[in-house]
């Protein structure tokens, strides 16, 4: 068995912002290896968002940022109690969320939400795209399938990178706050204005 030492449980609380025996747990099960450590972590943040997906969000925080006096934003995040909603890491993460959007400009929350139509132009483009550079069918089709996917993580709040941390996406993101703060959080809805636009 491996020896886990305070400094290798710091290290990886410092990353995670989780309890320390979540993150020594984590350590001893992926045998010391702080890279293994993090995705025991991560799998067991998407569980425990899982198992709380269902229940009601009665309250939250509705959030405004405006970059400069040109880009205004507005996020509604919802949780479960008032309780967590005046809690500071709620409010930073709210906030998060809204600099994100200021700075990303995403047009929908998640892919469900894109109009097929728009998905099937995408793909139509893509796939002529490929077609003119001379690429076989069944290899075209893999293409624009990652190309689609892109196109979402590009467009999608939840799909794309967190401007603080680009290792991450904000669907990631909300399941590591979900597994800390132990309750559900649904990122509702959002609007971004900017000025002239």
């Amino acid at each position: 068995m491996t020896t886990i030492n305070a400094q290798q449980i710091a290290e990886l609380r410092k990353k995670t912002g989780l309890p320390m025996m979540e993150c020594k747990k984590a350590l001893v099960e992926a045998d010391g290896d702080e890279a293994r450590a993090l995705e025991v972590l991560k799998k067991r943040g998407a569980i425990k968002a899982a198992s709380k997906a269902e229940r009601e969000t009665k309250s939250g925080l509705i959030d405004c940022y405006v970059h400069g006096g040109k880009i205004g934003v507005m996020v509604e995040v919802l949780v479960e109690t008032d309780f967590v909603a005046k809690n500071d890491e709620f409010k930073a993460f709210v906030h998060d969320v809204a600099l994100h959007i200021a700075a990303t400009n995403p047009k929908y929350l998640n892919k469900s939400e894109i109009p097929a139509g728009e998905l099937e132009k995408e793909k139509a483009d893509f796939l002529e795209q490929i077609k003119a550079e001379g690429k076989p069918e069944n290899i075209a089709e893999k293409i624009v399938a990652g190309k689609i996917e892109k196109y979402c993580s590009e467009i999608c709040l939840l799909n794309q990178p967190f401007v603080k941390d680009q290792t991450i996406t904000i669907e990631e993101l909300l399941t590591q706050k979900i597994a800390k703060i132990g309750e559900n959080i649904i990122i509702s809805r959002f609007c971004r204005y900017e000025l002239g636009a």
